[in-house]
């Protein structure tokens, strides 16, 4: 298998986006390791795949109920952002909205799902590479989203979803840094601790959002020193050290990523976030194991990769493996394998 990167494209709407790369390993063959691999939508949460059933059936009668259930706003922000892409929610969740005015639930699910539909119609493609019509139709979604979550912000201040959401289609629509960062800090206000809002922040801060590499080291590392230790924070360490690797030429980048400055800054974030004792999986928590895996296995450390691995049990999420050119499970599946050996 050749795997080969993908130098700038513009990406998803949430989480990884940007270049895909080889992976940097040798043409040993693979040694087989655990279960099989799989990209479970619901990330093994048995609550969230009965709400992925009623929205793909369009059954909010049934849904409502289990979202206005969640007190929690990362929590519910969670259970949206996998709900966002349910096709077909676009049009039943705003007709449950005209139904109700008075119920800003399904305001909040449309609005989320617009921005989810917008990213759609632009495609990961390099800018280049995307037609005028879909470009039409990405900020036609996008200024929908828009009008929709900002009512449900000024219906429900204290909510937190809103404002995840207008993070990711404010960067879609380049309204610039000053917005960015009024959007990032209001949903800090409902939630300081937010990986999510966090995750949003650090791609807005990354040099293909206009960013740069010292901006978007500079709040991952000082995100992560702010919160308590144990907090799953640590991960934008990660992040930002994977985004750094993807923008760096051929050879540049192993390098970069098995320098002792780098693997240093990697093992201190694993330490203080997903492997410390105080750490408590919070719902979606394979998508930390995920980066955390693939940064050590990139990092030719196989060891703590293969305890990563472990740890997963055949778990994948798509991000951030579709950084890599291929089928985000079997690129899983390889690193895992090698790791093993």
């Amino acid at each position: 298998m050749s795997f080969f990167r993908r130098r700038s494209g513009e990406g998803a709407a949430g989480g990884a986006d940007g270049g895909r790369r080889g992976f940097g390993f040798g043409r040993r063959p693979a040694a087989p390791a655990g279960v099989p691999p799989v990209i479970d939508p619901a990330g093994g949460d048995e609550g969230l795949r009965l709400m992925l059933a009623r929205a793909a059936a369009g059954d909010w009668a049934a849904l409502r109920p289990a979202l206005a259930a969640v007190a929690d706003g990362a929590e519910l922000t969670w259970l949206l952002v996998a709900l966002s892409d349910v096709a077909g929610v676009e049009e039943w969740a705003v007709e449950a909205a005209a139904d109700r005015p008075d119920d800003a639930l399904p305001l909040l699910l449309a609005g989320a799902r617009h921005v989810s539909w917008a990213w759609e119609a632009r495609t990961g493609r390099r800018a280049k590479y995307v037609t005028e019509e879909q470009w039409q139709l990405f900020h036609q979604r996008l200024d929908t989203a828009e009008e929709q979550l900002f009512a449900v912000a000024e219906r429900e201040p204290q909510w937190l979803a809103p404002w995840y959401f207008l993070q990711i289609s404010g960067r879609g629509a380049s309204l610039g840094p000053d917005v960015a960062r009024h959007r990032f800090e209001a949903a800090l206000r409902r939630d300081p601790g937010h990986l999510g809002s966090h995750k949003q922040r650090l791609q807005q801060l990354c040099a293909k959002w206009g960013g740069s590499h010292e901006e978007m080291h500079a709040f991952a590392r000082a995100a992560m020193l702010a919160a308590p230790e144990g907090s799953p924070l640590g991960e934008l360490v990660a992040l930002a050290h994977l985004e750094h690797w993807l923008d760096l030429p051929d050879g540049e980048d192993h390098a970069y990523l098995t320098s002792p400055a780098v693997l240093a800054e990697l093992q201190e974030a694993l330490r203080r976030s997903v492997l410390h004792a105080d750490y408590r999986r919070p719902r979606g928590w394979q998508g930390a194991f995920n980066t955390f895996a693939m940064a050590f296995s990139l990092a030719d450390q196989p060891r703590t990769a293969h305890l990563l691995f472990e740890t997963l049990d055949g778990a994948v999420t798509e991000s951030p493996w579709n950084y890599l050119a291929g089928d985000p499970v079997e690129i899983f599946r390889v690193h895992r394998d090698r790791c093993a050996r």
